[in-house]
């Protein structure tokens, strides 16, 4: 017997994504008033091709072209050996951190995820981010901000609020990992509900 299909609603679709990050880099332009000292890290996995993304909007907003400049804008930042469930799951492999040539240094940082559900990501990379250096800020950017929180963290900037239950996932789908973008809320079916 196959188990039930959970029930999906999406939520947001590409051009709901494409908007809400032109949003946000928009907003992290505004409270930064310009790219000058201005640095996105991705938390993997999918962290990394939205800070590709504003990355990509700020310096079409600023009118930066060279390649080598656009590139000083974002980096990744692993937080695999920060997470404090590694005893739950010790198999995690560790992935490239990448920070820009110039460093983060007495700069604006913006930290950049998926979705912002516990807080204990974020928990995780700002102690990656001392590990590496001093920012002269940090903020942060999340395309959903899905509520629960277990610790004092919120977002700068957030392309979407959604409220969820505990119960329910939220699936973030992006066109360099999955061949699409599209943001699920997947509720569990009624059979498979606890008690």
């Amino acid at each position: 017997m196959t188990d039930p299909t959970p029930d999906t609603s999406r939520v947001l679709g590409p051009e709901a994504i494409r908007r809400a990050l032109t949003r946000i880099a928009h907003e992290i332009l505004e409270s930064d008033h310009g790219a000058e000292d201005l640095v996105l890290l991705g938390i993997p996995h999918r962290g990394v091709p939205l800070a590709e993304r504003l990355a990509a909007q700020i310096a079409r907003a600023e009118g930066i072209e060279d390649p080598t400049q656009i590139a000083e804008l974002h980096g990744s930042l692993d937080i695999t050996l920060y997470r404090d469930d590694l005893r739950k799951n010790p198999t995690r492999a560790p992935g490239p951190t990448r920070i820009p040539r110039r460093g983060i240094d007495g700069r604006t940082v913006v930290l950049v995820d998926d979705v912002l559900y516990s807080g204990r990501t974020v928990r995780a990379a700002l102690d990656a981010l001392g590990a590496i250096g001093r920012p002269a800020a940090v903020r942060l950017a999340v395309l959903v901000d899905r509520g629960h929180r277990e610790l004092p963290i919120r977002a700068d900037h957030v392309g979407k609020n959604l409220p969820t239950s505990r119960s329910e996932r939220v699936h973030v789908q992006l066109t360099e990992s999955d061949g699409q973008d599209a943001v699920d809320i997947v509720r569990p079916s009624r059979g498979t509900e606890q008690a």
